[in-house]
């Protein structure tokens, strides 16, 4: 695999830019320089991040995001980060 995380990536496995041997590796996303664990889904080349507004559901049963725009910086997680 590669060391540069994809362009675009997706949590929802409905979206044909989700790759669950990505997201079991770990993905961390830098948004705005803060550290974002809310990341529904990202798009570098477009500068946008679709968040998790809390726990909140839509009629479907999926999270309630909102999509906010600025640098995206995405990057594999360390195993021991995890630890």
């Amino acid at each position: 695999m590669s060391d540069t995380p994809p362009d675009r990536l997706s949590a929802d496995p409905a979206s044909p830019h989700y790759d669950a041997a990505l997201l079991d590796r770990g993905v961390g996303v830098r948004f705005k320089g803060a550290e974002r664990t809310n990341v529904e889904e990202y798009c570098v080349s477009e500068n946008w991040v679709r968040l998790s507004i809390g726990t909140t559901k839509d009629r479907r049963g999926r999270p309630l995001t909102i999509k906010l725009k600025g640098e995206v910086e995405p990057y594999f997680r360390d195993k021991t980060e995890d630890a």
